[in-house]
């Protein structure tokens, strides 16, 4: 799947995503800083149906949210690890294959460790702003 989208239509796009057949439920996320990797799984943790709000888990490295039926949902933000290892010592490999949704940004910092069965999203801005999607289920 790609498509070209505003972040006006964010909505849309996530609705699309979330509709695809088969998607896998440990996705992750590859852009550069500031492309809207955070902003996009805002929308995809609220269109879960998550009540609190969201934010990126810099300085935790993982959030975890709950869905109004009951499921988990954990985004982590890798861009502070200094190695796998580090990621190895939390747990990481745990949440990875829990069955839950797992939204992973800077995924390239724990390359060993993802899943070899999961879905990666590459966002990039393109002209006027806007941001193009290529989703690899």
């Amino acid at each position: 799947m790609q498509i070209v989208f505003s972040l006006d239509e964010i909505q849309s796009v996530v609705k699309q995503l979330l509709n695809t057949n088969g998607l896998k439920k440990v996705i992750t996320f590859h852009a550069e800083m500031g492309v809207g990797k955070t902003t996009f799984i805002k929308e995809i943790v609220k269109q879960l149906d998550v009540n609190d709000n969201s934010s990126s888990p810099t300085f935790s490295l993982v959030n975890e949210y709950e869905t109004s039926t009951g499921e988990v949902i954990y985004h982590f933000d890798l861009y502070r690890l200094n190695n796998e290892e580090e990621a190895y010592d939390m747990g990481i490999d745990e949440y990875f294959y829990s069955g839950n949704w797992c939204l992973i940004e800077w995924p390239e910092k724990t390359p060993n460790l993802i899943p070899i069965d999961h879905a990666a999203i590459h966002l990039k801005i393109v002209e006027n702003g806007k941001r193009e999607l290529t989703l690899i289920n």
